[in-house]
């Protein structure tokens, strides 16, 4: 399945995509705004998280956004969690090429994932988890329609501090 913008597409994920998966998984920069644990991990982990989580998942989509000028693989948005009785899900998007960052790629992908969830899938609520520091992003949801639905006080100890973890959603009706 492929979903296209002005400029990035949406490529389903695949077994081909693990070890570009696994460097950006690894890579601090792009997950220490995304990614709560921090670990690193080796490629046999990346291999069978992907085979078995991302790839194995009746509950999840997981798609690899390509530039399209260049046609460069430079982050993954997905869908997790999918409750299609009560029409629900989570969303999740990382950049993984830092010199995609901050140039409006990631609002174009989250845009072309929300499309199929709402459009397609016909769901009735999305919803994401947003460290408290990651302002940009915080920015970007509000922009899209997503709206702060609660805060999980200090769930995050990154840098020496305590962080909240801001819960949003973003329901079918609100979505343009």
């Amino acid at each position: 399945m492929l979903f296209n913008s002005k400029r990035v597409s949406l490529r389903k994920m695949s077994i081909d995509d693990i070890e570009l998966y696994h460097s950006w998984r690894n890579n601090m920069e792009v997950m220490i705004s995304t990614n709560p644990s921090l670990d690193v991990y080796s490629l046999e982990e990346t291999k069978s998280f992907v085979e078995n989580v991302i790839l194995g998942s009746s509950s999840s989509k997981s798609y690899i956004i390509h530039h399209k000028r260049s046609e460069k693989a430079i982050g993954i948005t997905s869908l997790i969690n999918i409750d299609l009785k009560n029409r629900n899900a989570e969303c999740i998007i990382d950049i993984g090429d830092k010199e995609y960052w901050g140039h409006g790629y990631g609002k174009e992908a989250l845009k072309l994932l929300l499309d199929y969830a709402f459009l397609e899938l016909n769901l009735h609520r999305v919803s994401l988890r947003v460290f408290s520091f990651n302002e940009k992003a915080i920015s970007l949801y509000q922009k899209i329609g997503f709206q702060q639905e609660g805060v999980s006080r200090q769930a995050l100890f990154r840098n020496g501090q305590w962080h909240d973890i801001v819960h949003m959603g973003l329901l079918q009706s609100e979505y343009n």
